[in-house]
């Protein structure tokens, strides 16, 4: 045991293990991005059925203006159990808003059965969590063990309080992934989308390829273009499919470009311009917002070079002299 310890004391031993350890974690994190498997054919198969979507929705509000003129409509899809369910407990009503439905759409869940689930989560996800608490707290014992029943009973009100909006925490967070992914490529995308634009391309084209190639930088960006390419070859207005890009993404630089393309389709004034300033400005407000983060990176670099990098320091520049002491004392 003596020789173990003394052999992973000893210097020739333990900075070649460290050193190894160190080679091994760089190599791992350079090498894991290379393993990982990445869902752009998903994503991108599931923005390419949007206009599937679309199609669906125009045949059924042509079911209904049928249906209201006594004329025979089109088939009818059956309802799903999920969708039976938020029917019956009339979830609608009681959760949906403006707002939540926004929010999904900025998380990239825009059909009606993605609200229906959300619906559905909402419900179950408190007795979820309350059914959790109360086996750790109650049955288990492994929380507020020795805490009065009151308290024990007010942990699990609050857990289920919290399954209730666990839900919204995770389409926040979702949406907060999207419009980050968005506002990267956005700067790229305007350039892209200038160029076709100027080379005599329509922009229901110029959005399709600018999706195309945009696509692995920013799979969010490469939906939204390929839905509003959708929504520009069906809707009647196309100002809509404008004003439903920049209210899914939530993004002011969105906003304003769609705005111009608005401006452009009404009054036909040349769209070239106005792409060009758009995207000069993406590309400063992406470079502001990156000088800034480079000028807070030392007050935050404070802390972790206290707490990891000095003592490592102190231990490679002091430790052979407190070795060599210890041997000529020993």
């Amino acid at each position: 045991m003596g020789n173990i310890l003394s052999a992973l004391v000893d210097p020739t031993y333990l900075v070649p293990g460290l050193v190894s350890i160190a080679v091994f974690a760089t190599l791992f994190t350079i090498m894991v991005p290379f393993f990982e498997k990445g869902d752009l054919e998903a994503r991108m198969k599931s923005a390419a059925l949007e206009r599937d979507e679309i199609r669906a929705r125009e045949r059924s509000r042509l079911n209904a203006e049928q249906n209201s003129k006594g004329r025979p409509g089109l088939r009818k899809k059956n309802n799903q159990s999920v969708r039976q369910i938020v029917d019956q407990l009339n979830l609608r009503k009681a959760l949906v808003d403006d707002a939540t439905v926004a929010k999904l759409k900025s998380a990239g869940y825009r059909s009606q059965n993605a609200l229906n689930m959300f619906l559905l989560a909402r419900v179950v996800m408190p007795f979820v969590f309350l059914a959790v608490a109360i086996l750790y707290i109650f049955v288990l014992e492994m929380f507020f063990a020795d805490k009065p029943f009151t308290v024990r009973l007010l942990a699990c009100m609050i857990a289920a309080y919290a399954g209730f909006y666990a839900p919204n925490v995770f389409v926040s967070n979702q949406a907060g992934k999207r419009q980050k992914s968005i506002k990267i490529a956005w700067p790229d995308a305007l350039d892209l989308m200038l160029i076709c634009v100027e080379s005599g391309v329509s922009l229901e084209a110029a959005m399709k390829r600018v999706a195309e190639e945009i696509a692995i930088q920013s799979t969010a960006l490469a939906e939204e273009f390929l839905l509003t390419t959708a929504e520009l070859s069906y809707l009647q207005d196309r100002r809509m499919a404008f004003e439903n890009l920049g209210s899914r993404t939530g993004l002011e630089s969105v906003k304003s470009v769609t705005q111009a393309l608005i401006q452009s389709e009404r009054y036909g004034t040349p769209i070239a311009q106005a792409l060009r300033v758009l995207a000069q400005e993406s590309r400063d407000v992406r470079m502001n917002e990156a000088e800034k983060k480079a000028a807070a990176l030392p007050p935050k670099l404070t802390v972790p070079m206290i707490l990891f990098f000095l003592p490592v320091l102190i231990g490679v520049i002091l430790g052979p002299a407190i070795i060599q002491v210890m041997d000529n004392f020993g």
